[in-house]
């Protein structure tokens, strides 16, 4: 007899065993051997899935396609996985490849999902469930800046600070700015909050528009969000023209 074993299989396809075995009957001293039989003892191979690049997007965009692959090179694997996090708009369970999709991401933050992908790889009517691997799609916010208060200033004053804000609660945002009025000191340009300036003195009302527009960082991905605009009104200071005097008789 054959005592039980546990069975190997260092390769990428089924190993098949085929065992020949011979009864040899003996009585009263005559040795009489019969006819073999056959039979086959088939390993298949570890089911694998090979490893899945992660992602990060930000919102509204679309992943590649996710298309999970072995080494095994017969029988046929098949691939079932569960994501954690179907906030991102893909299903918690699902079978085979991951079609591409639009991600969503309705937070202040970035939403990560863990996708974790199990083999099974069949071969002869026989199932062999294999280890799992994990892959995680990001997906990032947009860049968010809290409205600006505009302001009117007289000549001499000073405005006050501007301290961009955001709603976003992780990564980093930065601010970038555009004014389409120079003449009274305020650049053209700039990145981050604006510090408080005295605007040189003006003739006539002067009105910059400025447009700010933050960006997201996380993981290495920036996402660039929608802009805020606000005004600085600088005001000439008051005048009247000169009078003439008048001398007159009671």
């Amino acid at each position: 007899d054959i005592p039980s074993f546990v069975v190997t299989n260092a390769t990428t396809n089924a190993l098949v065993a085929t065992i020949e075995v011979t009864p040899t009957y003996e009585n009263d001293g005559v040795t009489s051997v019969g006819n073999p039989e056959t039979f086959t003892i088939t390993v298949n191979p570890e089911s694998q899935v090979d490893p899945v690049v992660s992602q990060v997007l930000c919102v509204g965009e679309t992943t590649d396609d996710i298309e999970f692959t072995t080494t095994n090179t017969d029988g046929t694997t098949t691939y079932t996985w569960t994501n954690d996090n179907p906030a991102i708009g893909l299903a918690a369970v699902g079978n085979g490849d991951i079609p591409s999709f639009v991600v969503e991401n309705d937070t202040t933050n970035a939403l990560v999902a863990t996708i974790e992908v199990t083999p099974t790889y069949t071969n002869n009517g026989f199932s062999c469930v294999g280890d799992p691997e994990t892959f995680t799609i990001t997906v990032n916010p947009l860049g968010q800046v809290e409205p600006v208060v505009s302001q009117e200033i007289c000549p001499g004053d000073s405005t006050d600070a501007i301290v961009f804000t955001t709603t976003n609660t992780d990564g980093t945002t930065t601010y970038a700015w555009t004014s389409d009025n120079t003449e009274f000191g305020l650049d053209a340009s700039g990145d981050g909050n604006i510090d408080s300036f005295t605007p040189s003195l003006v003739t006539t009302s002067q009105i910059a528009t400025i447009v700010v527009t933050p960006t997201y960082l996380n993981d290495g991905v920036l996402c660039e969000g929608n802009p805020e605009t606000f005004t600085i009104t600088v005001n000439p200071g008051a005048q009247v023209e000169p009078l003439a005097s008048q001398v007159l008789c009671v």
